[in-house]
């Protein structure tokens, strides 16, 4: 993946993951600095993801945009709003980074 591009896909993630846990504390958009953020979030987000699409083929950006996202959601659940993870939720989160490694290490599709 190219410089630029993994840059973008990157701060796509954290805008993400950002947006996503301001929607908890939005308490269904009632309070506004949170539902403000969350709004941001999600434009940074898929402004960005546009343009790491113009060279990562759109099946890898989406798996990376969305396994790590799910795991650093995860994250941000647990150390910010006390959501408990069980051993099966521990599981199926590495499961799910692995994947995320395979498709950026291994897969072919990755390079233009």
């Amino acid at each position: 993946m190219q410089g630029w591009a993994a840059a973008y896909l990157g701060v796509a993630i954290v805008a993400e993951v950002i947006a996503t846990a301001a929607l908890k504390s939005a308490d269904g958009f009632t309070r506004i600095g949170p539902s403000l953020l969350a709004v941001a979030g999600y434009g940074i987000a898929f402004f960005c993801l546009s343009l790491a699409l113009r060279t990562v083929p759109i099946g890898i950006a989406y798996g990376l945009w969305s396994g790590i996202g799910i795991v650093l959601v995860t994250l941000v659940a647990w150390l910010v709003h006390g959501q408990r993870l069980d051993a099966p939720s521990l599981v199926g989160l590495g499961l799910i980074a692995a994947g995320a490694v395979v498709l950026q290490v291994f897969s072919g599709g990755a390079r233009p």
